[in-house]
């Protein structure tokens, strides 16, 4: 079958999701006929904007089970890593220096940690195993006297894996070490609750659970333990003190709104996302030489990344890219020609890990569109695989790795 190059498919929702229309519906107020700033306190305006921003802070904390004082509105999940992390830096430098993470951390907390590191901070990053995993008897054992920090992202942008959160919390309470973590590809999506699992500090988005761009929340923990973060941005004192700068009140309302469908929706979301998760995994899995990566069963719903043996991803995104949003490696790095730094941590070759395609699935996500997919994508593999030496020397059973290329 031809495929129709007409169609425009969107299956990158780890990279951003398209906002509700409800979110939209619900935002548009605050624009103009309700402009008020929520730090005005003396006129009705500064009134409502104030109301409507504690109720999105309501919304938000009834999404993850916790007090609204402990949500502290952000511009994004970058921000807030930043917060988190620089935060306790700064406010525990007494007891002491050392923050452990792992080595698939977005580069947001990744960065963070490099920017710490020239200010006298210790960094332990943890190695992962081949579907992602961190091993909790290496966590243990890096913890030692003067860590004052474990930051272990909830779920992977890439491969979807899911930590034990659980497991992780309980080996930061037996030690008494703060825990945070970058959440922001599962809140929304899967349950996320921080004090079930022992989370203190948790950094989430709004653009990625159908929210608008450019707002999104740290989660501080208030009590057992009270956390105290040292500001990155000085200024009125908004947020408890620990963010100030005039509120997005349109964008905090939209992320209020978001959190509420998603508290209402999430579970009927996710059993239709894996079903066609799985059905678009099952039927590419079935062209030769397809890898599955990350981990299988503990991963986000909506999440595959498959690697096709002998196919260049960009290559092959070239094929359908006009109209299959799909990613390559890390949506945020892709500028980059430099194999998926994830993938090669879960100990892929360059070979496999950059023949990486991530397939993320959305709530506007149809059937129609996976079939499309599924398509599109078989044709373009079987297409590169026809063009290609490589794939058929190994068809032929030479081993490549015994092959000594000439270098022109």
């Amino acid at each position: 079958m031809t495929v129709n190059r007409q169609r425009h498919i969107y299956l990158d929702n780890n990279a951003t999701t398209p906002t509700d229309p409800r979110v939209v519906e619900a935002m548009l107020p605050y624009f103009y006929e309700h402009p008020g700033n929520a730090a005005s306190r003396n006129h009705p305006f500064g009134w409502a904007a104030e109301e409507a921003v504690d109720y999105a802070r309501e919304q938000v904390a009834n999404l993850l089970e916790v007090d609204s004082k402990e949500i502290i509105f952000t511009s994004g999940a970058t921000e807030s890593d930043n917060l988190g992390i620089k935060g306790v830096f700064e406010m525990y430098r007494r007891k002491g220096n050392h923050i452990i993470t792992v080595k698939t951390e977005h580069k947001a907390v990744l960065d963070t940690c490099d920017h710490l590191e020239k200010l006298g901070a210790e960094i332990t990053y943890l190695d992962v195993d081949s579907q992602g995993l961190i091993n909790l008897a290496d966590l243990e054992a890096a913890i030692k006297p003067t860590t004052i920090l474990v930051s272990v992202m909830w779920a992977n942008n890439e491969t979807g894996t899911i930590q034990d959160m659980k497991a992780i919390g309980d080996i930061c309470a037996k030690h008494g070490v703060l825990f945070m973590s970058d959440a922001t590809q599962a809140v929304g999506k899967i349950p996320v609750k921080p004090k079930e699992v022992g989370v203190h500090i948790m950094a989430f988005t709004g653009h990625k659970m159908y929210g608008p761009k450019g707002v999104g929340a740290l989660y501080v923990s208030r009590k057992n333990p009270r956390v105290k973060l040292t500001a990155q941005m000085d200024g009125g004192g908004h947020e408890r003190g620990m963010r100030s700068g005039t509120l997005n009140v349109p964008g905090i309302v939209g992320l209020g709104k978001a959190a509420e469908i998603a508290k209402n929706e999430m579970a009927q979301d996710a059993e239709r996302l894996s079903k066609l998760r799985d059905k678009l995994e099952t039927e590419l899995m079935k062209l030769e030489e397809v890898y599955l990566n990350g981990a299988p069963h503990s991963r986000m719903p909506h999440v595959t990344n498959l690697s096709f043996k002998h196919v260049e991803g960009e290559g092959l995104m070239m094929t359908f890219n006009q109209n299959i949003a799909v990613s390559s490696g890390s949506a945020c790095t892709s500028a980059s020609l430099e194999p998926s730094y994830v993938l090669v941590a879960l100990g892929l070759g360059d070979d496999l890990a950059h023949s990486s395609i991530r397939f993320s699935l959305g709530r506007f996500t149809t059937e129609e569109d996976v079939d499309y997919a599924i398509k599109a994508v078989a044709e373009g593999v079987n297409h590169m695989r026809d063009l290609s030496p490589i794939w058929e020397m190994y068809k032929e059973g030479i081993d490549l790795s015994t092959v000594q290329w000439q270098e022109h």
